[in-house]
Parts: structure tokens; C-alpha cells; sequence
């Protein structure tokens, strides 16, 4: 079927509104809708053995969507009204959203005001509750899913994936490589256990612990350490993460994410009763913006180059920002206090037994041997500013409430201070050291040699 240009069908393209990986999203308009509809069009364009696979999945997941949507009519999600499958390509349409994915508020510095989050929440756990009512489970909710608009209106999209729990065919099982998000997914879901509504209320739950807090509750570096994590750990308390939330939600997002589905929200009535709780007792909406100063200069410090986003506020939590005069005494050789600090601005000067050993400056760390020591933990160096200076002082019983990535981030990026200081050290006594007796004049001695057995 050939296409006039800026048509497809009998929809006039407007404009183009999104593109993903498999499809792109135009605003378009048809003459039976009074309002513009949103096309998603699907090219067929690798004739490859591989690509023809691929393509084919993409007509089943189109099918499936349009054969859901049929059943749904919720104001929290999306509308399907047309598909349709042509040899290069398929499409479908659906009501048009002029909003955004939640994605762009998963990220600390992006947060949305609590009272917010809470209510989009709780919008998708009254339309999840209400697809399951009609026999339908999502399997893939996550932010990219989930549309909003600057008046917090609410849609789930995408149910290409759902579950029909009214069909009994072997083409609906679940297929758990194929199916879903990672993060996201539930351990019944990771086991390829049958699907119930409750897998996409752990999915939710997760989300919500995102928008929270600005990181995932289950990180890993590679998949399977991923899924070893979703299995069998915990996820920390929002409230450790982020000090501003109330600890009524650490119950909720437990609840919502427990591995035990007998003890997880049986639906998402419930699910949402409890964020309603937490809602009624927040008894301030007005959120002043947060203050990103003190955030972009440790971002900018090379000390916290690996560290993530969400690790630096969390460093901004528990840490002091102090500010003093110059010769002040900030650490004592010897004492038991295992203090450490970072130069945010101005010069310290570091001595042993009474002798300058160097100054530091911007950036850099002081007192993280005595942190480092794990016996004895006393501080092997004097420290005394010689300017006024501000710098963040981290004590270790409030870095203990920090994530394990955190912690663990501090403590590489300590590791690998000590190692380059001491590396200097070692040039800085080989200065005034005699030659080397085991050096010859053409370089070094015998070499060891290594040898299979």
C-alpha cells in the first residue's frame, strides 16, 4: 500500500513526538476524532532471518496490546483505538498524552515533591488494581511505562506485554528473557512462576522506592548479580537514603516489595490505602527547591568522579559542611577518633611529631589513615589549617547509614588516596636514598623468571 507523503492510512501525520528503539511516535489526526491521536508506526525494515523473528514478535506484541485495550477503559491508562498490519509495516493508535515518561523524575537532583509522588503512585495502583479486575496484568511496569503531565494526570502505557489471565493458551505464558524489565521485575517473575497482579505491584513498589530516593533498590554490575539481589536480599530503607521521608514509608515500600507473596499487598486497592495513610499525615505540600550549590561542587571534585548522583547527596546528608578559621586544630596525632575530611576550599597543614610532612589543598582528603586502620584507629597525623577553610567532615557512624555502594565508594576511592600518597613517598625518601646495590650499570640484575611446573 503506498503511502502519500505525511500520511499513513487514513491519519495525516502532525508532527513527531517520540522515537524509541522499535517504533516512532507522530501526532496525528483522523476526521472521525475530534482530537488528535498519537501514532505509533512500526517499520519492518531488517528482511533478515533474524530480523523477520524480531518483526514478528513486534506484530504479537502489537496484537496483544489492541486485544487488551479493548477491555480497558480506566483515565489512567491509555486508549487504543486502531491497528493495523501492513507488509513493511504496522501501527497503532492511541490517545494522545502531552506529557512526559517518570523517568526524568528518578534522579535525586529531580525529585518530585513527596505529596506528588504519593498521588502519581497511587493513581497506578487504583488502574493496576482495576486491570486485574479485568483479567489483565501488565508484566512491565517501570517509569518509561508510566506518562505524566504538569498537572500530575496519570497513564500507563504500553500494555503490549500484559498478561491475559483469561486465556489459558501456551502462547501466553510468560517468556521471562522476553518479558519485562530487570530491575523492575519481581522474583516470581525472574523464576518464570505464574503471573498474578501482585508482580506488577513489587514492579510499582519499585518504582516508587526510585522516585523516592533517585536510585534503584536492587544494584548490581552485571544481571545475575542483579537477580541474586532481587532474590535474595533487602532493599534499604527509603528513609536512611533520603532523611526528608517519613519512616511510615519504609513500611509501605517493604510491604510492596516483599519476596513472600502471601505477606506482599494482595491488590492494588491496598497498596494504595497505605500511600492515602502517609499522604493524610504529610501536613505540608509546599516544597521549597532543593539547594544544588553544595551538590554541583562535590560533583566537580575529582575525589567523587565515580561516585554516583544519587551517592553524593546521600554524602551531603550524613556529612558536616564546615567552615573555620585559620590555625585551627582539626585532628591530633594519636587521638582515637577515626574523623576524616575533604578540602573544599582553603590549605591544611599536615605534621608528625611536630615536623610538616605537606599541605593539602582543594580536593583532597585528610585523617583517612585512622579511618583506614581497622585496629587501633587513631590518627597517625596532626592536622591545622593555615587559611580559613571549609571542608566536609565525615564521621564513620553516620557514613554506617549510608548504602552499601556508598560506603563501598568511599572506601576504594580512599584505597587508591593512600596508595598514590604512599607511591610519592617512596620517590620523595629515594631522593636522599643511596644507589641501589642490586642495580647494574645496564639496568637490573638477574630477572625472575616464571616457569610453568
Amino acid at each position: 500500500m503506498e503511502q502519500e507523503p505525511g500520511k499513513i492510512g487514513k491519519y495525516k501525520l502532525l508532527r513527531e513526538v517520540g522515537r524509541g528503539a522499535t517504533a516512532t511516535v507522530y501526532l496525528a489526526e483522523h476526521p472521525q476524532y475530534p482530537d488528535p491521536v498519537a501514532l505509533k508506526l512500526i517499520r519492518f525494515e531488517d528482511k533478515s532471518k533474524d530480523g523477520a523473528k524480531w518483526n514478528r514478535r513486534l506484530l504479537k506484541l502489537l496484537r496483544a496490546e489492541m486485544d487488551v485495550s479493548r477491555r480497558l477503559d480506566h483515565p489512567n491508562i491509555i486508549k487504543i483505538f486502531d491497528t493495523a498490519v501492513e507488509k513493511d509495516y504496522a501501527y497503532i493508535v492511541m490517545e494522545y498524552f502531552p506529557g512526559s515518561t517518570l523517568e526524568q523524575y528518578c534522579t535525586f537532583q529531580n525529585l518530585l515533591p513527596l505529596h506528588r509522588t504519593i498521588g502519581v503512585v497511587f493513581k497506578c495502583c487504583m488502574a493496576l488494581d482495576y486491570a486485574y479486575r479485568q483479567g489483565i496484568v501488565h508484566r512491565d511496569i517501570k517509569p518509561a511505562n508510566i506518562l505524566i503531565d504538569e498537572q500530575d494526570n496519570v497513564k500507563i502505557t504500553d500494555f503490549g506485554l500484559a498478561l491475559n489471565i483469561c486465556k489459558k493458551s501456551e502462547s501466553d505464558s510468560t517468556f521471562i528473557m522476553g518479558v519485562g524489565s530487570p530491575a523492575y521485575m519481581s522474583p516470581e517473575q525472574i523464576k518464570g512462576y505464574p503471573l498474578n497482579q501482585k508482580t506488577d505491584l513489587f514492579s510499582l513498589g519499585v518504582v516508587l522506592f526510585h522516585m523516592l530516593t533517585g536510585r534503584l533498590p536492587f544494584r548490581a554490575k552485571n544481571p545475575a548479580q542483579l537477580i541474586y539481589k532481587i532474590l535474595n536480599t533487602e532493599p534499604p530503607l527509603v528513609s536512611q537514603i533520603n532523611a526528608d521521608l517519613p519512616e511510615q514509608l519504609d513500611t509501605v515500600i517493604r510491604k510492596a516489595l516483599e519476596k513472600d507473596l502471601y505477606s506482599r499487598y494482595k491488590n492494588g486497592a491496598d497498596f494504595a490505602k497505605d500511600l492515602s495513610a502517609v499522604r493524610y499525615k504529610i501536613l505540608d505540600d509546599t516544597s521549597l527547591p532543593q539547594d544544588t550549590t553544595r551538590y554541583s561542587i562535590l560533583r566537580k571534585m575529582p575525589f567523587f568522579v565515580e561516585f554516583e548522583d544519587v551517592e553524593i547527596w546521600e554524602i551531603l546528608r550524613i556529612s558536616r559542611w564546615r567552615k573555620v578559621d585559620s590555625n585551627t586544630l582539626l585532628m591530633r596525632e594519636g587521638d582515637a577518633d577515626q574523623r576524616f575530611g575533604i578540602v573544599i576550599d582553603g590549605r591544611v597543614e599536615i605534621s608528625v611529631d611536630g615536623h610538616r610532612v605537606c599541605e593539602h589543598g582543594y580536593g583532597e582528603v585528610f585523617g583517612e589513615l585512622a579511618y583506614l586502620d581497622q585496629q587501633e584507629h587513631k590518627h597517625m597525623t596532626t592536622v591545622v589549617t593555615t587559611t580559613s577553610t571549609v571542608y566536609l567532615e565525615l564521621n564513620p557512624a553516620a557514613l554506617s547509614l549510608a548504602t552499601d555502594e556508598c560506603q563501598e565508594a568511599f572506601r576504594s576511592r580512599l584505597v587508591t588516596v593512600v596508595a598514590r600518597r604512599l607511591g610519592q613517598a617512596y620517590r620523595d625518601v629515594s631522593k636522599d636514598g643511596p644507589p641501589a646495590e642490586r642495580i647494574t650499570a645496564s639496568g637490573f640484575g638477574m630477572e625472575l623468571q616464571l616457569v610453568d611446573n
